[in-house]
């Protein structure tokens, strides 16, 4: 079984981890150059990560958990859910903009099929968990009034939507000439269009 990696070890291995999936890719990162980038062997990585899947969902769990909170702050907790709808939105397309986090749509994406196992901890352990954050958001604007009466499970991945694409065109499209996109307006297009389309009274 492996050992308990103390935080300030486990968040070294983790960060070159990290650097490794981003640069190679899932089937061609490999525990041993994990390892060196940390500077530990490859037998003391393994003593403290099973194997390649365990340390990839470690590192999506570390991600999310060092992240998320700052979403919605406490501040943001008592808001309208339009108002922590659009600070929801502005963070996602904040954090997709940066290189350390877009490459994990493109990797599942690119590698999913090969790899179902890593697309699984993917969407169990991140996907489903911020899916399910927005449809409590839309599901109380409903309630309140405040929104219109739609689903909030299939709302909540258009919502999603524009993001992902955002992130995926940064990374896949960008690099091979593509016209770039800042993530800072789109997420304001994107706000205007989803409220529009959820405020109740907006639309006839």
């Amino acid at each position: 079984m492996p050992r308990r990696t103390p935080p300030d070890r486990k968040e070294v291995i983790l960060t070159a981890a990290r650097a490794e999936f981003a640069a190679r890719g899932y089937a061609g990162t490999r525990m041993e150059d994990v390892a060196a980038r940390v500077g530990i062997s490859k037998a003391t990585l393994y003593l403290q990560f099973a194997d390649k899947a365990a340390l990839f969902r470690e590192l999506v769990d570390w991600m999310l958990a060092t992240r998320l909170p700052a979403a919605l702050p406490p501040e943001m907790e008592s808001a309208p859910p339009a108002a922590q709808l659009e600070a929801l939105v502005r963070f996602g397309a904040k954090q997709l903009a940066e290189p350390e986090i877009a490459f994990l749509p493109r990797l599942v994406i690119g590698e999913g099929g090969n790899f179902p196992e890593m697309a699984r901890t993917y969407h169990d352990r991140a996907v489903n968990v911020i899916l399910t954050l927005v449809e409590a958001i839309i599901a109380r604007g409903v309630e309140s009034g405040e929104f219109r009466a739609v689903d909030p499970h299939l709302a909540a991945r258009s919502v999603a939507g524009a993001l992902l694409l955002g992130a995926l065109w940064k990374t896949v499209f960008e690099p091979v000439g593509a016209d770039p996109v800042d993530m800072e307006s789109l997420a304001a297009s994107h706000i205007d269009v989803v409220l529009n389309g959820l405020l109740a009274g907006v639309r006839a």
